[in-house]
């Protein structure tokens, strides 16, 4: 990045401002006076007028399609492996939004943005996330309805929105995200989740990403 690019990105000044600064000698890089067009690499020492500035620092924003057998954490966990298996090592300070547990698949959404992070899992800010569910056994319509009134757990009642059914496939949407949700209601009805498959969170959507995949976003 030019030096001015720089100054004018980490202190708000203009870059003709940024110019003025370098040409009176305010601007130090790694010690000497900086130079118009002289071009700064990451890590390097700038100061004005002998302060310290930095750039601000851009958020990145990752989806990642998990396969089944890996655990959403950093810490290993037995003999499984975890999602940041799949990620490159610089990607490994990002924060997961949210978990699947390890027998289920689909979105991950992770970024370094803390307030990002929260406008997508708090309940407050109704993100709907939804899932396609495989049932050892059809969904039978009795039950559906009671799903949508809601499921007493022990922590709570469960509320699920059924978008559709399909035999043994339902398709579900929640606002919130407590541990294992899914299969705890299921399993309070009676029923075995087979697979569970996360396909969106929110307006992000896992699209054709392939599984064990990752990519980029901006959200």
């Amino acid at each position: 990045m030019r030096i001015n690019q720089y100054v004018a990105a980490a202190t708000g000044l203009s870059r003709r401002q940024a110019d003025s600064a370098i040409e009176s000698g305010r601007v130090t890089v790694d010690g000497h006076p900086a130079t118009l067009g002289e071009t700064v690499g990451e890590g390097a020492d700038v100061l004005l007028d002998d302060r310290p500035v930095r750039p601000p620092q851009a958020h990145r924003y990752v989806i990642l399609n998990k396969p089944e057998g890996y655990v959403t954490s950093r810490a290993q966990q037995g003999s499984d492996p975890t999602i940041y298996d799949l990620l490159p090592p610089e990607l490994h300070r990002l924060r997961p939004a949210g978990r699947l547990d390890r027998d289920s698949s689909g979105l991950i959404v992770l970024s370094d943005d803390g307030q990002f992070i929260h406008r997508l899992t708090h309940p407050s800010f109704d993100k709907s996330k939804v899932y396609e569910l495989t049932l050892a056994v059809p969904l039978a319509q009795a039950d559906r309805r009671r799903l949508d009134r809601g499921i007493k757990l022990e922590d709570g009642i469960s509320r699920v929105e059924v978008r559709a059914v399909k035999g043994k496939q339902v398709t579900v949407a929640l606002s919130e995200g407590r541990n294992r949700q899914l299969r705890r209601t299921f399993g309070a009805l009676g029923y075995t989740i087979e697979r569970l498959h996360r396909n969106s969170m929110g307006d992000i959507e896992i699209g054709g990403l392939a599984p064990g995949k990752w990519q980029d976003f901006r959200p």
